[in-house]
């Protein structure tokens, strides 16, 4: 039902963040997967406010996926003749900038996911190859979040908007990852880092 190729996806997004840029030491240890939840501070229209699923890549570089944000676009919307798509209620989110042509898949569970699939936590897979973005469309859409475009840091980046105090860093939960309801979400999560530097 499409022609999105979820390998060639990764491997350009490989090609694009091993360019040379130097990494540092964060503030917050990000080699492994995180929670970024911006600090108040954070003022842009993509980002403010925002939850995102980060991943580190081998190369120092990241990609990530805002999990709070909504769009009114469905997936019947995009695959009207595909049956299973129109049986899907929850909307597509906005997961970044970058290849907003692409139908992401993040899925709980390793037997929701096929192919050309990505291990972000133990429990949680991300499908971008256009098979097992079907799959899960067909068969795991209640325990899945379909997104358009992703967030790509590239080696350094990250480290330096951690270092300049533009995120709170914290471990997935993929339960609060994929629940349905993110309306609140961010300023819970906010609220849960600040009571936490008042008691340091």
């Amino acid at each position: 039902m499409s022609n999105r190729d979820g390998l060639s996806l990764f491997l350009a997004i490989a090609a694009v963040v091993c360019l040379g840029w130097a990494g540092h030491a964060p503030a917050a240890s990000i080699d492994e997967p995180v929670l970024l939840v911006a600090q108040r501070e954070l003022q842009s229209p993509i980002y403010s406010s925002t939850v995102l699923l980060v991943k580190p890549l081998a190369n120092g570089a990241h990609i990530g996926f805002i999990v709070n944000k909504p769009t009114t676009v469905r997936l019947a919307e995009l695959f009207p003749e595909h049956e299973p798509s129109r049986k899907v209620a929850a909307p597509l989110f906005l997961g970044g900038p970058a290849d907003l042509n692409t139908v992401f898949a993040l899925v709980e569970r390793h037997d929701g996911a096929r192919g050309d699939s990505l291990q972000i936590t133990p429990d949680l897979f991300l499908a971008a190859e256009a098979k097992a973005v079907d799959h899960i469309i067909e068969a795991e859409a209640d325990h899945a979040r379909f997104f358009i475009g992703l967030e790509v840091w590239r080696p350094g980046e990250l480290d330096d908007e951690i270092h300049k105090g533009l995120w709170f860093v914290d471990r997935p939960d993929a339960k609060l990852v994929l629940d349905k309801k993110t309306d609140g979400l961010w300023e819970a999560l906010v609220q849960r880092f600040e009571a936490r530097a008042k008691t340091i």
